[in-house]
């Protein structure tokens, strides 16, 4: 059994049972903040992590993300320097998707539009080689729909990652219902290999945790617009009070208010459940241009 350079399991070396794959090596379309956290996740696992980007210089901008990230726990004594170097190493960055045929697993993070997830699964059906697993790392939309544009949609399947990945524990194994057994038990137990919590969801929107935590910060929207509590207040009443590590509008600024927005849009799509419907306030930021964290401003400055 090989130990990897954080302790885990590879899972190019675990003992398989059954009908599940063997994970090589896995590609990695989008380079963004989520991009980079599974680049090296995976390439803390063990694996090969081959991230695409539509151009090489920012395919070579997230590695270098994620070096400067490695850096720094170098400097506070959590990683080895050799440890940092190798994980390094088992990153590829590039720009031609291509590059990913001979993938064993390809994740999928793009942006949050069906659309366009849909065009680059097609793309992907064509690129990677036959009985590799095409997931999406989608938080929200139906993954029946991008399994039904392959021609494997035994193969398709949900991997949600939580952000950061590097440091979040939980993984959403979402199962559409063309999904083969086969399938779901791969995608668990690479989520065990890269040292994930790993649950096992159907496809609906939202999954598991979405579903239930967009009703709680539509509503403290709500009740900010109502006047209930000002805003500052309301975050310290949800920290104190539920233990929660951040408030609603904190954590709103974190994932993103456009990001926030198209997720309850599609669960309000899915399950027309009023506490679904996004109040008008975060329509209107949205539309201002105050997206959160990511724009320096969002329900806080930053």
């Amino acid at each position: 059994m090989v130990t990897t350079t954080s302790g885990l399991r590879s899972l190019s070396d675990a003992p398989w049972k059954g009908h599940r794959m063997a994970i090589h090596t896995v590609g990695i379309v989008g380079s963004g903040i989520m991009g980079s956290g599974l680049a090296e996740v995976v390439a803390r696992a063990g694996l090969t992590a081959i991230v695409r980007s539509r151009s090489q210089a920012t395919a070579d901008a997230m590695v270098a993300s994620v070096a400067k990230g490695l850096a720094k726990q170098v400097e506070k004594g959590r990683l080895a320097e050799d440890e940092s170097a190798a994980i390094l190493g088992r990153i590829t960055p590039v720009s031609d998707l291509g590059a990913l045929s001979d993938c064993d697993l390809v994740i999928e993070s793009i942006v949050e539009d069906l659309d366009t997830k849909k065009a680059l699964f097609a793309e992907l059906d064509r690129t990677v080689k036959q009985g590799a697993i095409l997931a999406t790392n989608t938080s929200t939309l139906p993954v029946i729909e991008l399994a039904m544009i392959t021609s494997r949609p035994d193969s398709v399947c949900g991997i949600h990652f939580f952000n950061p990945a590097p440091a979040m524990p939980l993984v959403e194994v979402v199962r559409p219902l063309s999904a083969s057994d086969a399938t779901i038990d791969t995608a668990t137990a690479f989520a065990e290999a890269c040292g994930k919590q790993p649950v096992q969801v159907k496809d609906r929107a939202g999954f598991i945790v979405n579903a239930l935590l967009f009703p709680y910060l539509n509503n403290a929207v709500r009740m900010l617009e109502q006047g209930t509590a000002n805003m500052a207040d309301i975050d310290t009443a949800m920290k104190g009070g539920c233990n929660f590590p951040m408030g609603p509008f904190a954590l709103l600024d974190l994932v993103g208010l456009d990001t926030s927005l198209a997720i309850l849009d599609a669960l309000y799509d899915e399950f027309r459940d009023p506490n679904y419907a996004a109040m008008p306030t975060l329509r209107r930021m949205v539309a201002a241009g105050r997206l959160g964290r990511k724009t320096k401003g969002g329900f806080y400055d930053y």
